[in-house]
């Protein structure tokens, strides 16, 4: 593939890390087109950006559609969010992977995905849990180039109010400075590294599947 004609594929745009990876893109020279499947219209503008409004449970509705080089993945919620764990797991397991598999069928060559630390399928935790299964679900998709990221807790102005999260923020901000060695990965990270660290991965291509822990994503 030729430098600048390159078209990236972005799920997740109006979260944390993905509205900062959705900068990064539209003014990265690698790219020719930023392509966002989303469930309403962003207020965005740029010559660049193509949006596709979808019913993330029809996917018959956008195979057709994820067509690309490197699809980034930052879809996310909470149980509070969802209201429930089946809901939770649609979005966190379910969309996931049904993009990794059509991507995957569509000839895309990588795919770059936003977990969490901890994420681990034999784990008690459901919200772990989950993470874990959709890491080895999409793992045994076999797209050339997979990368998993895994951030500690976010530090970054969101959305919507998490008010417990802004406290554990705090917390572990006061405290990380004890963090040293094999607990450095549970530093809290900004979430605008995170998504500069997917897109310098994303640069680079390396085939087979890759998991970068929190500390390893600073360091990128």
């Amino acid at each position: 593939m030729n430098r600048n004609n390159k078209t990236a594929i972005l799920l997740g745009a109006s979260g944390l890390i993905g509205s900062f990876l959705l900068d990064i893109l539209l003014n990265s020279e690698e790219y020719s087109s930023v392509v966002i499947f989303v469930r309403k219209e962003i207020s965005r503008n740029h010559p660049k950006l193509i949006q596709h409004i979808i019913d993330f449970d029809k996917p018959d509705s956008y195979v057709g559609l994820v067509k690309g080089d490197d699809l980034f993945c930052c879809l996310g919620t909470t149980i509070k969010q969802a209201k429930t764990r089946e809901a939770f797991r649609k979005v966190d397991y379910n969309y996931p992977v049904k993009f990794a598999a059509t991507a995957k069928e569509n000839g895309v060559k990588q795919y770059l995905m936003v977990t969490s630390i901890g994420a681990n399928a034999g784990s008690s935790v459901f919200y772990l849990k989950t993470k874990g299964e959709c890491e080895d679900s999409v793992r045994g998709i076999n797209i050339p180039s997979t990368s998993v990221f895994r951030p500690s807790s976010l530090l970054g102005k969101r959305k919507d109010v998490r008010p417990m999260e802004k406290v554990g923020e705090v917390v572990m901000k006061l405290f990380s400075f004890c963090l040293v060695g094999k607990l450095k990965k549970y530093k809290p990270i900004q979430a605008r590294r995170v998504a500069q660290a997917m897109y310098t991965v994303a640069q680079a291509a390396t085939e087979g599947f890759h998991i970068y822990e929190s500390d390893k994503i600073h360091s990128l």
